[in-house]
């Protein structure tokens, strides 16, 4: 829906408010045109019901006002007498429009004096519970919002099992286009995978006033633009699929491009401008190395200081050895996997032997040659183990599977580029070549029909020969560049899908641990209520906050205790 269509909404809204509470103001000594006049309504409307003005601000903020018109109406309807369960039931279920029924078929009274305090506990502990959930909904929605962290593409920086708190305020709150959706939650009610919001109606794109703009190398949380995109890896057999912007999966990266940078991968490595990019101490760029020993790999001789709490112990076998048919034959047969093929057994590697996968493969070892994830560090270190014979840096071929999808000019996740990424108000030529770097974003991000007839390109009805971006764009990657779902695969994604900036782990365990006693153990105490940003070693404030939150505990106890006498 555009905003006329939103402008015309409201008032057909304020129309039924009026036609369905003009004999109720007026019962309260109101007058009937009170009721009809935008906002002002709103505010007579608290006055008789003898509420808090600011109420009425609620009634105008997305999701939070879904939980605060039911409040309103149960209001209202108490106003003037009506405290049955059954009322505060039927006017739920009509969305208000009980209401009705109250204002021309009862004898209704004003009680410009009712008691505001629930006629019983239970009424008592819904009240207190309804309006914490729109105190936590409006935190959750517009301030800060947590997280948690379920992959490695940013490893070391964050971890698997960090918990974040991601500030909406920082780039600005998006206002949630998704106007009819459960409180709370994301894409889906829990334990049930059903749909936790209604695809229509939606509200155009809007986004609060920011305290900064995105920086290079600035964690970002975002909305993977890619969630609904049949188009992905080059495969166009099938179309655009419509998610809501904000209902798309939540994503975690670095932001190496900022709109209007030229942006190049070298070797992993990533040139902006020209120059090599300098990340923050944090951040440890990582990549596959394949380490060769002079004997066989087990627990004993696999480097010890490899195996640190950053690591889950376990070798992990790549998926494409579990589904490759000389492994699965081999598995059938009872086979020893160290000897599948010419060479050996190729792994993930994060440090140690998991003995109940190298009893269900039957072999006690690996051969000498792995595939390990390491930092420039790491591999350092490697290199002078005595049983080192070679550390050798995994290079990846072309891959059609990068953006933006052209197999002729092989790229790969190591090495493409250099690229533009679009600035708002930025004008690029468009032609053959160019179209597939910027068809995504005229067409789905920026909402254009676009179609091409032998080398002519339309937007829209029109011929072009050029196009203008309505927004910024971003280049979002993972510090892990060998184990990373990013903007490589994906290509740009556009301001409006941006959520926030994380700024605090406020709490961190191995999502991994195999039981819940081993998560408690795994508790990484030196990282809970760390800062994300900043530079140099993490500092914990765990023993300020835990201070704190002693402080108040203590307070409220003895407030209570003097209360009472």
């Amino acid at each position: 829906m555009t905003f006329t269509e939103w402008f015309i909404f409201f008032l057909v809204i304020q129309v039924i408010h009026f036609l369905g509470t003009w004999k109720l103001y007026v019962k309260a000594g109101r007058k009937a045109w009170e009721a009809a006049i935008p906002i002002y309504n709103g505010i007579v409307l608290m006055n008789i019901i003898n509420r808090p003005k600011w109420w009425i601000i609620l009634l105008f903020i997305p999701i939070v006002n879904l939980l605060m018109f039911p409040v309103i109406w149960i209001e209202t309807i108490r106003t003037f007498g009506f405290y049955k369960k059954l009322d505060s039931l039927l006017v739920i279920v009509t969305l208000g429009l009980y209401i009705f029924y109250i204002n021309y078929g009862t004898d209704a009274t004003y009680n410009a004096e009712r008691s505001l305090k629930p006629r019983s506990e239970l009424g008592e502990w819904v009240s207190s519970i309804a309006f914490a959930i729109i105190a936590a909904t409006l935190v959750h929605t517009y301030f800060m919002q947590p997280f948690t962290i379920p992959t490695s593409s940013l490893e070391k920086s964050l971890l698997v099992g960090d918990y974040l708190f991601v500030s909406k305020f920082h780039y600005g709150a998006r206002v949630p286009s998704t106007v009819i959706a459960a409180p709370m939650v994301h894409d889906s009610l829990p334990f049930t995978g059903i749909a936790s919001y209604l695809k229509k109606p939606q509200l155009p794109y809007t986004r609060l006033p920011g305290l900064q703009k995105i920086k290079n190398n600035d964690i970002v949380c975002f909305n993977w633009p890619a969630d609904s995109l049949k188009t992905m890896w080059g495969d166009n057999s099938g179309e655009y699929t419509y998610k809501p912007v904000d209902k798309r999966t939540n994503y975690v990266k670095r932001c190496v491009g900022i709109a209007g940078d030229s942006l190049e991968l070298k070797d992993g490595y990533v040139y902006i401008n020209g120059k090599k990019n300098k990340l923050p101490y944090r951040a440890k760029i990582q990549f596959y190395y394949t380490y060769e020993a002079k004997k066989p790999i087990d627990r004993n001789t696999f480097p010890k200081f490899l195996i640190n709490k950053e690591r889950t112990g376990v070798y992990k076998i790549l998926t494409e050895y579990w589904k490759n048919p000389k492994v699965q034959d081999a598995l059938k047969k009872g086979g020893n996997l160290s000897k599948i093929g010419s060479d050996s057994l190729y792994t993930e590697v994060a440090g140690g032997v998991s003995q109940s996968l190298a009893t269900k493969l039957k072999m006690t070892s690996v051969e000498n040659k792995i595939n390990i994830n390491l930092t420039e560090e790491e591999v350092a270190r490697l290199k002078k183990s005595p049983l080192t014979v070679s550390v050798k840096k995994i290079n990846h071929g072309a891959d059609k599977a990068i953006f933006p999808h052209v197999e002729e000019l092989g790229w790969s996740q190591d090495n493409f580029g250099p690229i533009y990424i679009p600035k708002k108000g930025a004008t690029v030529k468009l032609d053959a070549k160019s179209l597939p770097f910027y068809e995504q974003i005229i067409k789905n991000y920026e909402n254009n029909n676009i179609s091409s007839v032998g080398n002519d390109i339309y937007i829209n009805g029109e011929k072009a020969d050029s196009y203008t971006f309505k927004q910024d764009y971003y280049w979002l990657m993972g510090d892990n560049r060998h184990n990373s779902l990013d903007a490589r695969y994906w290509g740009y994604v556009p301001f409006d899908h941006v959520l926030g900036k994380p700024v605090m782990i406020w709490f961190s365990w191995d999502a991994n641990a195999p039981t819940f006693g081993a998560k408690i153990k795994s508790i990484r105490w030196d990282r809970i209520f760390t800062t994300v940003g900043g530079d140099g070693e993490p500092v914990s404030y765990r023993y300020v906050v835990f201070g704190l939150i002693a402080l108040y505990i203590g307070y409220s106890f003895y407030r209570g205790k003097k209360k009472k006498a």
